[in-house]
């Protein structure tokens, strides 16, 4: 099979890495690829936003399968392009990615479908929701979103109503968010257990991926702003398999079943990231591919041939049976520019890469890397994910950041907690 990938982050060499385990692989073409890409991957030099040149791409080399790894093109349309041309596509139609481009969306989708959820209140003008904010009498902390896509920085916990105010300022006035902050929307602060869960979706069928963990703060012991994410580890311990089915029953089948009703079949990766509370579990987000960092501490430990897994979600005959995981544990942890999630600088050059590949266990994802001839650069925020699987948790996580330590660049800045509180 030939294989067209889109993307450019951790996760996308994650996909790349283990699809290019598949007997069933012909070619793999990555666009545009990273500093990661080796055989048997190719690159194609077409930005994952440029939907228009990649349908066209597509249109003339006809792969047997597009994978989508990142949310902007998805947003964009491009699975509904590929389809009209009769490429199978591994990713949402622009309809059911509205899961993951507008929270406001999202949120009122959970309503009509009864998915739990935490309460919300949504606003498009910043008059509105600056004198809903001077009203509010109720408990604090509460979160404030920009409705739109943000890279996963458009979240802000708000203490007190000063931070309240501020945070709105930055959404909606100095629009820190660019378009995603054209509406905000103010949710109920939940308190429990953070896990995320990913499911692989024919339309109809759903099969639940190991629960992952992911830490989005900068800091160790979860402070500092909100990032991408700085790390992952599964399972889960949280969340066990009695939970995984209720999981299912109540947030994960009503949402196929909800997006098939109002004629958005969903083909391709659900994720649910989710508030394990008191009163079971509920949603605090859904994005509508592969999580990253989650993406790099899942799949290794998938024990199947992932092609015909994806394949068959794409063409709406997914077959549970075809997903088996090892009984391993996996540790990621993210290796990032100095400053990041705030301004960074690029292009330091990155030594140790091989060193920390020689550990047991260990693969090396790109997230953030340029090469410039034998120079391997930083070209982003999330530099390196650092995965490291093992028989268990406390395993994975020694090795991890043994070969951690091995990396060096101007600036490197990790979190040392990850999995640390399993």
């Amino acid at each position: 099979m030939r294989v067209l990938l889109i993307g450019s982050g951790g996760r996308e060499h994650a996909l790349a890495w283990k699809l290019s385990k598949s007997p069933l692989l012909s070619r793999l073409d990555w666009a545009p690829g990273n500093g990661g890409l080796e055989p048997p991957a190719a690159a194609v030099p077409i930005p994952a936003e440029n939907v228009q040149a990649l349908a066209a791409y597509a249109r003339e080399t006809r792969p047997d399968l597009v994978v989508v790894g990142p949310e902007a093109p998805l947003a964009l349309g491009l699975s509904d392009r590929l389809q009209a041309d009769g490429i199978a596509v591994f990713g949402p139609s622009r309809g059911a990615a509205r899961l993951e481009s507008s929270k406001r969306f999202a949120k009122e989708f959970c309503l009509r479908h009864g998915i739990p959820a935490g309460g919300h209140w949504a606003f498009t003008e910043v008059g509105a929701a600056r004198a809903w904010l001077d009203a509010y009498t109720g408990a604090f902390p509460l979160v404030l979103k920009a409705d739109g896509l943000a890279a996963g920085k458009g979240v802000l916990i708000c203490e007190d109503a000063a931070q309240a105010r501020e945070a709105l300022a930055a959404i909606m006035e100095r629009r820190e968010f660019g378009e995603a902050g054209d509406a905000l929307v103010v949710e109920e602060f939940l308190e429990g257990e953070e896990a995320s869960l990913l499911a692989f979706c024919d339309g109809t069928r759903a099969v639940l991926m190991p629960a992952a963990r992911d830490h989005k703060r900068a800091l160790d012991g979860d402070r500092g702003p909100n990032t991408g994410g700085m790390g992952a580890y599964c399972p889960s311990n949280h969340v066990g398999t009695e939970l995984q089915g209720e999981v299912l029953r109540t947030i994960v089948l009503p949402a196929l079943r909800g997006m098939a009703s109002e004629g958005h079949p969903y083909r391709g990766v659900l994720y649910a990231g989710l508030m394990l509370t008191r009163s079971g579990p509920k949603v605090l987000e859904f994005n509508c591919r592969f999580g990253d960092p989650e993406t790099q501490a899942v799949l290794p430990r998938l024990a199947s041939d992932l092609l015909p897994i994806l394949a068959g979600c794409a063409r709406g005959e997914l077959s549970p049976a075809a997903v088996e995981w090892a009984r391993t544990a996996c540790v990621t942890v993210v290796l990032c520019s100095g400053g990041y999630p705030g301004p960074y600088a690029k292009d330091k050059e990155i030594r140790g890469v091989e060193e920390a590949a020689t550990v047991p266990g260990v693969v090396v994802f790109h997230a953030g890397t340029r090469r410039e001839k034998d120079r391997l650069l930083t070209a982003g925020g999330r530099v390196l994910d650092v995965t490291a699987l093992g028989h268990d948790l406390r395993t994975a996580r020694s090795r991890a950041y043994e070969a951690a330590a091995r990396i060096r660049f101007e600036g490197v800045q990790y979190r040392r907690d990850i999995a640390g509180r399993p």
